[in-house]
């Protein structure tokens, strides 16, 4: 599988063990709890093999910055959250700041 959607799988992974995350509420239920083990088992397993294509500072940027997007969307549709202006503003200068690492740096690799 190619590093960048692996890069994305890791994503998820850890998306859905975020999301899962809160439903365990502090460990006390057992099948959230166990999503919350084997969705971060998977993000972790899969961005270690990312790293031996992508420069660990570019993948982590990747990373970072879609899954914190990423989960405050799926916070928004599974736990009613909401996000004020500000927090979009900034969401968009992070997917922003992505965008510019992917296109323009000579340190991302392509």
């Amino acid at each position: 599988m190619n590093a960048w959607m692996m890069l994305g799988l890791a994503i998820v992974a850890e998306v859905i063990g975020t999301t899962a995350l809160k439903a365990s509420e502090n460990f006390t239920r057992l099948g959230p709890s166990l999503v919350v083990v084997l969705g971060y088992g998977v993000a972790f397993y899969c961005l270690s093999l990312v790293l031996r294509s992508i420069p660990v500072g570019v993948a982590y940027a990747i990373w970072s910055g879609l899954g914190i997007v990423l989960i405050t969307l799926v916070a928004y549709l599974v736990y009613d959250q909401r996000i004020d202006l500000a927090g979009l503003i900034g969401m968009g200068l992070i997917v922003a700041g992505v965008v510019v690492l992917n296109l323009f740096s000579k340190s991302s690799v392509h």
